[in-house]
This record gives C-alpha cells, sequence and structure tokens, in this order.
C-alpha cells in the first residue's frame, strides 16, 4: 500500500507533513502521535499494516522534527500548547469527512500517548476513542526505585540545559531529539507534579480528562522499563470515566524483537491485531 503524504499549515505559519495509509473503505481512522524524538516515517511499518486490515492511519509530525519546517533554538520555543492548539488541531481538520459509523481514534506511542489523551481532552466532541501504546505518565512517584530517585535529577538537567542552551540537545544526550525548551518544561513539570498543566492553556485540563467517557486501548510492553505499570495506571486513573481494555504484550507474543519501548515499531503485527479486534475498531455493523 503506498501512503500519500499531505501538507498542513498550523495558524502560525508552522508547516509540516502527514503521512497516511488509507484503505478503499477503512472501517475506521485512527489519528497517530509519535514518541518523542522520533519521525513521522518511522511509524510506517505500524500504519500499513493496520491499513491492509482496514484501519486509516494518518501519522502526524511534530514540530521540530522530520518534515516539520522548524527547529529548536533559542529563537524558536513552543510547549504543549502549540502541540494541541495549533499543530494537532490543524492536522485533524486534515483527515477529511467521515461515513457514518465510521470512528476518529487517536492514539499515541510514548509522549504521543500523553499529548493523545491531552488533545481528546481538548476536543472530547471530534475523537471518538483512545489508543495508547508504551505510553504513561513521568510523574517520578509511578515509578519503581531506583528510578524514582533518579528521574528528580533528570527533569532538573533536562530543564537546566534548556534554559542555558535556548534548547534541549535530546540528538547529544541519547534521549529524544532537539526538542524546544518549552516542550521540556511542559514534560518536566508534569513528571516533578503528576499533573497536567501545560504553559497557556487556561483550562483545567485533569477536570476536563476526569469527564471522558470514551473506549481506551492500552497496550504495554512487558520489557518496558521506560514505562512501567504505575506510570500507565497513574494515567488512566486521571480517566475514570472511560472504558479501558489493556493487554501487556510478552516475549511470546514477538517471534524476533523484544517487548520494549521501541521494538514493537520493527514487528508491528502483535500490537495491531489487537487493535484491529478491540470493539472501538470492528467495522461498522451493517444496517
Amino acid at each position: 500500500m503506498t501512503p500519500a503524504t499531505r501538507s498542513v499549515e498550523a495558524s502560525d505559519g508552522h508547516r509540516f507533513e502527514q503521512i497516511e495509509f488509507r484503505p478503499e473503505a477503512p472501517a475506521h481512522y485512527l489519528y497517530w502521535l509519535p514518541a518523542l524524538g522520533v519521525t513521522a516515517r518511522s511509524y510506517r511499518p505500524f500504519a500499513r499494516a493496520l491499513a491492509e486490515k482496514g484501519v486509516a492511519v494518518i501519522i502526524h509530525e511534530w514540530r521540530g522534527a522530520g518534515s516539520s519546517s522548524l527547529r529548536a533554538g533559542r529563537r524558536s520555543d513552543w510547549g504543549y500548547r502549540e502541540l494541541l492548539d495549533l499543530d494537532i488541531a490543524a492536522g485533524l481538520q486534515q483527515v477529511g469527512q467521515r461515513e457514518p459509523g465510521q470512528r476518529l481514534l487517536i492514539g499515541g506511542h510514548s509522549l504521543g500517548a500523553q499529548i493523545a489523551a491531552l488533545a481528546l481532552a481538548r476536543q472530547p466532541d471530534s475523537i471518538d476513542g483512545l489508543v495508547i501504546i508504551a505510553g504513561g505518565s513521568p510523574w517520578w512517584r509511578s515509578f519503581p526505585f531506583p528510578l524514582n530517585g533518579l528521574l528528580p535529577l533528570v527533569f532538573v538537567t533536562f530543564r537546566g540545559l534548556g534554559a542555558v542552551l535556548g534548547y534541549y540537545p535530546g540528538r547529544r544526550l541519547g534521549f529524544a531529539g532537539t526538542e524546544a525548551r518549552g516542550l521540556i518544561r511542559d514534560w518536566t513539570r508534569s513528571g516533578w507534579t503528576g499533573h497536567y498543566n501545560p504553559d497557556g492553556i487556561d483550562q483545567d485540563l485533569e477536570a476536563a480528562m476526569s469527564q471522558l467517557e470514551k473506549p481506551v486501548l492500552t497496550l504495554s510492553m512487558a520489557s518496558d522499563w521506560f514505562v512501567p505499570r504505575g506510570s500507565l495506571e497513574w494515567l488512566l486513573g486521571k480517566m475514570p470515566g472511560c472504558t479501558v481494555d489493556s493487554e501487556i504484550l510478552g516475549q511470546e507474543d514477538f517471534a524476533e524483537r523484544k517487548p520494549d519501548h521501541f521494538g514493537w515499531m520493527k514487528e508491528p503485527d502483535p500490537v495491531v491485531e489487537r487493535i484491529v479486534n478491540w470493539p472501538a475498531c470492528k467495522p461498522p455493523a451493517a444496517d
């Protein structure tokens, strides 16, 4: 299946490309958000496999990565507000009209899963469900020892580097990409406090998440130390009104790759099978 590439422009002039895999008659649509520092094209095997099962996938490109017209720097900064209210809002507008019964789901990997949950809280009337893969909250108390002791130091270091350099040098540090200092500030704040309170957003996102009543699918990886079970549970606890289906994928589910934070991307079929068999992703019933 050959993907289509669509140019998107946010209201502030930021330009980026969506990668879309659309079957002839999609059952539903999944708007997909990458992990921090990962480009949209890295998810093409996953999106192609899912589209071959009947689900259209539109892969979002993060501001500052891949096809984005911007790069983080001292004079180029952004945070969660720009991702949610400018880029994702513009991206979702490009999905287009759907047939009756076709759902628009939003999902993501790692940070993408967190932002997807926030986008759902921000636009609950236009999004029908949430898919979380290897994602959870970075709140330090939700992590086991010794990570719960190391994360506060990580947050201070990452935030400090952003303030001093004007951007976060993730490529040089081996964690994420070259990221905007505002993005790192919002991420570390949620890691410190356990709550989502991004700069520039007046809405109480925690209250909005608590009011959601949507289907949620979570797929965790048994060897994923980036997102321990407590991290996911803390994120899900913010959405008590949602109907949650959860599964942990182990080594027995993969032929070659480890069930860790990134391994599933190279062998996406086990993840794809769970998504297409999720009740919220079943084709609409015929009249």
